[in-house]
């Protein structure tokens, strides 16, 4: 069996990869194995669990409840929450356990579920891997331990997760949003009724676009992926700036007052000064992926704020950041996390701060996010090669070093091969788009020759 575990949970086609036998029994294997690692040890075991408004949704959450209860879990149900809620909540309330089932950006007939650990932390690789190994194994025959009377789980809705949340939310606000008008994106997803409150209780005036879940039509041409309607939403509605979410939350990119896009790495930088102006950016240090745009790096060199870059993914970022207490770091797609507020990237938290610093500065959220130039960037995907000699071929190596020769400082190369694909990325930036088209090409066709 392949690892059911990815980088962020297990996802897949509700109902047909991510089924309710498969939901509950990952659960009751989740509780069997906390206990084992003594996460339950001289209490009563207890759980978040909440979800995005997909219609699959509804039953893989009444299998999480069941398997979890069976085991001997009490749950709270929080409902239709963000994932970073349910990861708040579950440090909040002090549960030993948080689930959220969602598929995040990915299209209604996915669905995904995530477990948070004590704290609202994602889980350690190796309980990941015991869970999935222990659900294998009672998968195909071996019966649990199942306790009886009063030793099952109780199950209670937790209707004050939603407040609790948006409080949480407007704590980490450095000032008010009074005399901002912002267009906000929902995605027709988990933060349709948590981002706008939030918001209007700031002071902003709000307009809501895709803020109407009706089970099937989350990230359905719009939120973060699909960036157009919001663009001509704070257009026609003259707003200072607009908020796209995805499906779950966990990711913001956002629109000037004239229908830019802004991305997440220009995020990353204009808050990265905010925080620094405020003290709140911890050794002066903000995190970000090897994809990063090098505009974001020329900037914070500029600014004079150090950048540590990790592998590409929000687990890679949020390990650097917890193993040296750093307070900021993100990917370009938007995943921010600010580790004094949150655990995981908040989509909410992310724009709120932003707006507040529009609010504060008195400049637009163009101005601010000048501070950096993104560099044009060029991606080509060169499959049916062998991608585990990216880093030992010869003739690759002369190839890239000849490119980064005429890039010079303005440039960069990276070549990634793909975690799941018989396929190279090759990726390349210049200050001008034709040299990076032109020279990503040469690459493509060198990865082509030396590991086709």
């Amino acid at each position: 069996m392949g690892r059911l575990f990815g980088t962020d949970g297990v996802r897949g086609v509700a109902n047909a990869d991510l089924t309710a036998e498969m939901a509950l029994g990952l659960s009751v294997a989740a509780a069997h194995v906390l206990a084992e690692a003594g996460t339950f040890e001289g209490h009563r075991p207890r759980a978040v669990v909440g979800r995005d408004p997909r219609a699959s949704g509804e039953f893989l959450e009444a299998a999480v409840v069941a398997g979890l209860a069976s085991a001997g879990v009490d749950v709270l149900l929080v409902g239709v929450l963000p994932t970073p809620a349910v990861a708040y909540l579950t440090g909040e309330l002090g549960a030993d356990l948080g689930v959220m089932l969602s598929a995040s950006h990915n299209a209604m007939p996915d669905n995904g579920i995530k477990f948070f650990a004590r704290g609202g932390h994602k889980l350690a690789d190796e309980l990941e891997d015991r869970i999935e190994s222990v659900y294998e194994e009672h998968r195909t025959g071996a019966p649990w331990d199942r306790p009886t009377g009063s030793g099952v789980g109780r199950v209670r809705a937790y209707e004050e997760g939603f407040d609790r949340y948006v409080a949480h939310l407007l704590s980490a606000l450095p000032n008010r949003l009074d005399g901002l008008k912002v267009v906000l994106d929902e995605a027709h997803g988990a933060a349709a009724r948590v981002s706008p409150e939030a918001f209007q209780r700031a002071g902003a005036e709000v307009v809501t676009i895709g803020a109407e879940p009706d089970g099937l039509n989350i990230n359905d041409g719009c939120g973060s992926t699909h960036l157009d309607k919001i663009k001509a939403a704070v257009v026609e509605h003259g707003a200072d700036l607009g908020i796209a979410h995805d499906g779950d939350a966990d990711r913001c990119l956002a629109v000037d007052h004239t229908g830019a896009e802004v991305d997440g790495d220009q995020i990353l930088a204009v808050l990265a000064l905010a925080m620094r102006e405020r003290s709140a950016l911890r050794s002066e240090t903000v995190v970000a992926t090897v994809m990063s745009n090098l505009g974001f790096k020329l900037a914070m060199e500029r600014e004079g704020i150090r950048l540590v870059q990790t592998a590409v993914g929000d687990r890679y970022v949020l390990e650097e950041m917890k193993e040296h207490g750093f307070a900021l770091g993100g990917e370009q797609s938007g995943h921010v996390i600010i580790l004094d507020h949150a655990t995981t990237g908040d989509g909410t938290l992310t724009g709120l701060l932003l707006a507040a610093r529009v609010a504060q500065s008195g400049r637009t959220l163009r101005e601010l996010a000048a501070v950096m130039e993104r560099l044009p960037q060029v991606l080509i995907n060169v499959p049916d090669v062998d991608r585990t000699r990216v880093g030992t071929s010869a003739e690759l190596s002369t190839a890239v070093a000849d490119a980064e020769r005429e890039l010079g400082a303005t440039g960069r190369v990276l070549l990634r091969p793909s975690g799941t694909e018989p396929l190279v990325r090759v990726m390349v930036e210049a200050a001008d788009i034709e040299q990076a088209r032109s020279v990503a090409g040469r690459l493509a066709d060198a990865v082509k020759s030396a590991l086709g």
